[in-house]
């Protein structure tokens, strides 16, 4: 009896209808990853909460009166300032809600303004974070360099308070305590190892106000990156003896990073994220705390033939091509030097992460003019956008339309 070997048709049958079935199930795998992934990022997709301020962007008109008007000439005094750390729900961009970290529920915190030789008094209390459920920060070892020569905070400053469950969520969360280093002081940490502040507690500290400057203050507990990036950061102003030369208008802005687990314009409620502020990689990239904070109701005012003097600084970590378009800067004071001799009729000028210049200008053509970070992307795309409104009759002869 002979063998029936099978053909080559059947054996070719076969062999296709296991690459068949094995595409089948590679579809299938595929599909269902991909509905899996789909299943868990409408998780990871938060609600947006409500919000503590219904504004976190400060005022960029939020400015203490000059020293030329405060003072009679060279008169020092001591400065009394208030400041409370706070961590407050509030709108970073539309449909979208931050949970922010705060001086004084604004961002940037209080513009502080002094005269060379006057004393400085910083209080600083740490009010307990709001009743919301905190978004949590790993804090690692790359803080340690920094605050290795900081003393730990406990709760309430010894090692025998027992925490409840709520404070030791609001410490894990990264509120274990704030502080404040400010530019403008000269010794070590800028006072943040005197102002190193637990829940419910405040410390004050003075210093001399001996070097006139635009300088930048943030918050100096670890995470030291994670609490800047949070909110916790603003402008303090040193005037020389006799104070700055008269401004008609006076202007606060502080270009600050906001690193989001969802991508930018994504809906819901976001929460830090920290592989995204490792990388220097922010989603939004925005002036006074939160897109369009100077835009519509926010927006600059000035009048034509008005002196304009804006005080811009950078918290994060990108320096800053600070420009004004359809402005032409009459004066820099590069780095935060205002004593020095300006640079005269500047495009656009770079303001490094921890930096800050003052700029001058004379508004000569009524109009609309836009203040943007000149690395557009993050103008146009990420927030870092503002708007000066300049009101006023037409000025023939400078700017207009021949055909």
């Amino acid at each position: 009896m002979e063998d029936i070997k099978p053909s080559a048709n059947t054996t070719a049958i076969k062999i296709n209808k296991i690459w068949i079935l094995g595409a089948v199930i590679i579809v299938i795998l595929v599909g269902v990853g991909f509905l899996y992934k789909t299943t868990a990022d409408r998780k990871t997709i938060l609600p947006v909460k409500s919000v503590d301020v219904a504004d976190i962007g400060a005022f960029a008109n939020n400015i203490p009166v000059p020293i030329i008007v405060d003072r009679i000439k060279d008169e020092n005094k001591t400065v009394s300032v208030n400041l409370r750390a706070t961590q407050v729900v509030s709108t970073l961009a539309d449909g979208t809600t931050y949970e922010y970290w705060t001086y004084n529920n604004q961002v940037p915190g209080p513009f502080i303004r002094v005269m060379e030789g006057d004393t400085v008094e910083i209080s600083l209390t740490h009010e307990h974070a709001h009743g919301g459920n905190q978004h949590s920060v790993n804090e690692s070892d790359h803080s340690l360099a920094i605050s290795g020569f900081m003393p730990a905070v406990l709760a309430n400053g010894d090692d025998s308070h027992m925490m409840g469950a709520e404070e030791m969520e609001h410490m894990e969360a990264g509120h274990a305590e704030h502080s404040i280093d400010l530019h403008a002081v000269i010794g070590p940490g800028g006072g943040a190892g005197l102002t190193r502040v637990a829940p419910n507690e405040t410390k004050i500290f003075q210093f001399k106000a001996t070097r006139p400057g635009i300088y930048v203050y943030h918050c100096a507990s670890p995470h030291i990156p994670s609490h800047i990036a949070n909110g916790m950061y603003g402008l303090i102003l040193v005037e020389p003896k006799g104070g700055l030369p008269a401004a008609d208008k006076e202007f606060y802005v502080v270009q600050g990073e906001v690193y989001t687990k969802g991508k930018v314009g994504e809906k819901g409620h976001q929460e830090l994220d920290k592989d995204k502020l490792l990388a220097e990689r922010p989603e939004y990239v925005v002036f006074n705390g939160r897109v369009g904070a100077l835009t519509g109701e926010g927006a600059l005012q000035a009048n034509v033939g008005d002196k304009v003097r804006i005080f811009f600084g950078v918290s994060g970590q990108l320096a800053s091509n600070f420009h004004i378009i359809g402005e032409i800067f009459d004066k820099v004071y590069p780095e935060g030097d205002i004593v020095s001799s300006p640079h005269i009729n500047v495009q656009t000028t770079l303001v490094p992460g921890g930096g800050a210049t003052m700029v001058e200008f004379t508004a000569e053509v009524p109009g609309k003019y836009l203040l943007v970070d000149h690395a557009l992307t993050r103008a146009i795309d990420r927030g870092a956008l503002g708007e000066l409104i300049v009101n006023g009759p037409d000025v023939p002869g400078v700017i207009e339309s021949i055909r």
